[in-house]
């Protein structure tokens, strides 16, 4: 349909501003929920909903814009192309709203805001004890925390759906992201306490090619750091079992199914329970860092600004849990030698 009057397409009811008067916030959250989780009855829960009435807001929706937003795939659902193309404008006027009750925030200064932070699932060792000192300081703050791996981490920052990212290596296109270290993460190499290796110092990377090598999933950013120093030996090690998870490789480990390398901030809470040890090997610790990113073109709110300032001012406590933890680790090792 043509309006006369200019030569601009109408939508369906005629008059531009068709959508603006039969298209609700609300159900552009559902649409945006429906998308992401692939299914009602999720996204239903999500949003404390019925999936009746999720179903009855998409109906309508539907049915102002004349054409279906989804598809039946199985047991999920997903977007048609016209239900993409009105995801991502609804997404768009979503964020411009979150921001401007970020920046009305600001005008009131710290007593209140919010702060969206994505994390990558090793950092979730370090995120929280950060996050509650911060929120000590600033009890009025909420937080919204989104733990994933990394390639679901790297695919919210592409998405720009949090204020900043919890992560290690930075991305490879730098030139569009902001990327500032603020914390240690050293990858250590842990065996059962009653180990061979356990008591032996100085280990030549060498002698780990004769041992079982467990490993993060392909794409874990501990997983290649791990295999180039394999690969810069020109080592290739026995790997015997990939794990989605720090916890389930710990209780691999104990398991007796093999050794691995783990960020030293998966182990703090281990370091007491005597379960497991540190391997003394030459070139581990591999020293890599925490990073904190977010989208160069983006202005970040006061708050994630504080938060900012506050994660690198809060390093010299992460050095000290780590070294506590070490050095827990190490009298593991020296009660085993003297046994």
């Amino acid at each position: 349909m043509v309006d006369s009057s200019d030569g601009r397409t109408a939508s369906p009811g005629g008059g531009s501003d068709y959508l603006i008067r039969h298209t609700t916030l609300r159900q552009l959250q559902l649409l945006e929920a429906i998308v992401r989780l692939g299914s009602f009855t999720r996204a239903a829960e999500e949003l404390f909903l019925t999936q009746p009435t999720v179903s009855m807001q998409i109906k309508k929706l539907s049915d102002a814009l004349g054409t279906p937003l989804f598809r039946q795939v199985g047991r999920s659902v997903e977007p048609t192309d016209a239900g993409r193309e009105v995801n991502a404008a609804g997404r768009e006027i979503l964020n411009t709203l979150s921001n401007l009750e970020i920046t009305l925030a600001d005008l009131k200064g710290l007593r209140r805001g919010r702060l969206r932070l994505g994390v990558l699932t090793t950092a979730a060792y370090v995120a929280p004890e950060i996050l509650g000192a911060f929120c000590q300081r600033y009890p009025g703050i909420d937080v919204q925390l989104q733990v994933t791996n990394r390639e679901n981490t790297l695919e919210r920052l592409t998405d720009r759906d949090d204020d900043l990212y919890l992560m290690g290596q930075p991305r490879e296109d730098s030139d569009q992201i902001e990327s500032m270290p603020f914390a240690p993460n050293p990858l250590v190499m842990v065996a059962r306490v009653d180990h061979p290796l356990a008591t032996q110092r100085n280990i030549p990377i060498s002698r780990l090619v004769e041992e079982n090598l467990i490993l993060r999933e392909p794409g874990s950013g501990v997983r290649d750091a791990v295999l180039k120093q394999f690969v810069e030996a020109g080592l290739k090690p026995r790997v015997r079992m990939q794990l989605g998870s720090n916890e389930a490789i710990k209780h691999a480990i104990v398991g007796g199914l093999g050794i691995s390398a783990l960020s030293l901030h998966s182990l703090t809470l281990d370091s007491a329970a005597g379960r497991l040890v540190l391997l003394d090997v030459l070139g581990f610790p591999i020293m890599r860092r925490w990073h904190l990113v977010h989208w160069r073109g983006r202005e970040l709110s006061l708050v994630a600004r504080t938060f900012l300032d506050f994660a690198i001012q809060y390093e010299p406590e992460i050095h000290a849990r780590l070294a506590e933890a070490e050095a827990a680790f190490e009298r593991t090792r020296e009660g085993l030698t003297r046994r």
